[in-house]
């Protein structure tokens, strides 16, 4: 199969609900309880939240879940387990770390995402292992993604143990993956994942390591695959390998057009990350930003 093989279709948002609807189709709610709470609500005239709170037949958890499907901003219950707890801007969307990568997407539709169907792919990189490009990438996805941004992370460091990087981030089956579209050996559709609870969010996990990396990055089915991606998606997000120690990162970088450097502090080091930014503007990458990651 071609690396361009297209996705069908993301999941479109239904009409819009009450909020009981909601828990009741969830099964938060029985049908028997949404009807005590309307009674309740009507005779007191209180808010359905604060009125279904006091009958003890919900919590606050539910209630912002709700509140989250009726203003389509999609996050995750703390005992929802399906993802890993690292990201937190699906887990804790009202958090510090989370607020702090809004203003990161907010500056990156500034400089970059601003409706040109040329801006839609960036690469995240980072000269040294450790320094938190897959933390930061797949966070910055589900941002983009709660915003209802039609979002597409990629997986493309091909050197990674598959346990390893956005595949243990949001806890994906092995199967195929970045490494196997671009040897033809599978489609987009076949190997991008829908992110549960996150329907706007698709992974594109790194797939089995092959044994040539770099010179599968760098044929013409990844450049296919990003042009084929762009006609279905509004953002797309490309983890990499440590730039200071293989030249993946840069051959993804060109194919995107534009790079967001990742520093960790008190980690990183500051001359490789020059050399780094120098070598990726020599080869013509626009550089729009850097966040520094205090994870």
């Amino acid at each position: 199969m071609n690396a361009a093989d297209s996705i069908t279709t993301l999941n479109t948002r239904s009409t819009p609900r009450s909020m009981g609807d909601i828990l009741v189709a969830s099964g938060r709610l029985r049908p028997a309880d949404l009807q005590r709470i309307l009674d309740s609500q009507a005779k007191n005239n209180t808010p359905f939240g604060e009125t279904a709170i006091s009958l003890q037949l919900l919590t606050k958890d539910d209630i912002d879940q709700a509140l989250s499907q009726q203003f389509n901003y999609a996050y995750l219950s703390p005992s929802d387990t399906r993802l890993s707890p690292e990201l937190v801007a699906a887990y804790q969307p009202f958090g510090v770390a989370s607020e702090n990568l809004r203003a990161v997407r907010s500056q990156l539709v500034l400089r970059w995402f601003n409706g040109d169907p040329a801006r839609k792919v960036l690469a995240v990189v980072s000269a040294g292992e450790g320094e938190g490009r897959s933390f930061v990438t797949a966070n910055l996805a589900i941002v983009f993604a709660q915003q209802g941004q039609r979002t597409l992370l990629i997986d493309a460091d091909l050197r990674a143990k598959p346990e390893r990087g956005q595949q243990h981030l949001f806890k994906l089956e092995r199967g195929h993956g970045l490494s196997a579209v671009l040897a033809g050996r599978a489609s987009l559709g076949e190997a991008a994942h829908t992110v549960p609870g996150l329907d706007s969010l698709m992974v594109l996990p790194a797939g089995a390591v092959p044994p040539n990396p770099q010179e599968l990055l760098g044929q013409a089915s990844f450049g296919q695959l990003l042009h084929s991606a762009a006609q279905q998606f509004d953002v797309i997000l490309i983890d990499t390998p440590a730039g200071g120690s293989f030249a993946d990162a840069e051959l993804v970088a060109a194919r995107a057009g534009a790079a967001l450097i990742v520093a960790r502090k008190n980690a990183t080091l500051l001359p490789a990350t020059t050399q780094l930014a120098k070598r990726l503007q020599d080869g013509g990458v626009a550089l729009v930003g850097s966040v520094l990651n205090d994870a």
